[in-house]
């Protein structure tokens, strides 16, 4: 019986290959299209990071810090933590990570948050949308990570693909959580004052559902800095190049060095998106 069914196996190896060469063949178009916008939005991303220079980008970012969280001890750990970045001269390989994560997680939210939105006022397509969520999160990287590298070649595109694919389940299951656990009091007064569906979309359920998006914003960023040394894989820049470098060479002061700026920088990405249980910013 074992050797019949081995003999006998489902050629879904050659199914998926027929269907990246029938894309490859009749839709790259489509996806030298995507590939374009995706370029510059990563592009544009890193023009901003990078043009005010090191020093002036820290101050800018020490800024922003205390802006968001009117505190002076994480305005001091965002200074020191990004000189201490420079100092062991990984500046420029931060950048090109945070441009990866910055529009890995405008993608992630631009398409994440409308189909949370949609899945929770439509059961059955949240129903039929979780398999799916559980396949993207599960399937080991590298299985897509090779058509993405045969449809946009090297380069920061399919690393960012690769990359969306891993995290969009979060804020698609964030949101659907958020939305759908919106208090029935406040969609009945809501109606009760005449509200429409979409008023009650924008004025009820999306302010309602604001921490859990939040932390579905959050998710997606830590799962993308989790996928840097991955996106080195097929040419993208960033901290997993000279991880992997540190990996090939068994170099252990280098990949010391490149994990605390990993660290670092997801300890800064995380504390200015973070929110606290009672729904104010964390301190």
């Amino acid at each position: 019986m074992t050797d019949w069914l081995t003999d006998n196996k489902l050629p879904i190896g050659p199914w998926a290959k027929a269907v990246v060469d029938w894309l490859t063949n009749n839709a790259y178009w489509v996806f030298d299209g995507i590939s374009a916008v995706l370029d510059a939005l990563i592009a544009s991303i890193l023009w901003l990071l990078q043009a005010p220079g090191p020093l002036t980008a820290v101050v800018i970012a020490t800024a922003l810090a205390w802006v968001v969280r009117r505190k002076l001890s994480f305005a001091g750990f965002v200074a020191a933590s990004l000189l201490l970045i420079i100092n062991q001269g990984y500046w420029e390989e931060t950048t090109e990570t945070l441009s990866l994560v910055i529009a890995a997680a405008t993608v992630c939210m631009l398409i994440g948050v409308p189909l949370g939105v949609a899945a929770a006022h439509r059961p059955r397509l949240y129903a039929a949308m979780r398999p799916v969520l559980d396949l993207m999160q599960t399937i080991p990287t590298f299985v897509y990570l090779i058509p993405a590298l045969i449809l946009f070649g090297l380069g920061m595109v399919p690393g960012l693909i690769a990359t969306v694919i891993f995290a969009i389940p979060a804020p698609i299951r964030l949101t659907q959580l958020g939305v759908s656990s919106t208090p029935r009091q406040l969609i009945e007064a809501g109606e009760a004052f005449g509200a429409t569906k979409s008023q009650l979309l924008w004025k009820v359920e999306l302010p309602y559902a604001l921490p859990q998006i939040m932390a579905g914003l959050t998710q997606t960023i830590m799962l993308s800095l989790s996928m840097v040394v991955i996106a080195a894989l097929v040419g993208a820049d960033g901290l997993g190049v000279p991880t992997l470098r540190a990996l090939n060479t068994v170099n252990i002061a280098r990949g010391f060095e490149v994990g605390i700026a990993i660290v670092l920088v997801a300890i800064v990405l995380d504390r200015f998106f973070r929110k606290d249980e009672n729904g104010g910013k964390t301190q």
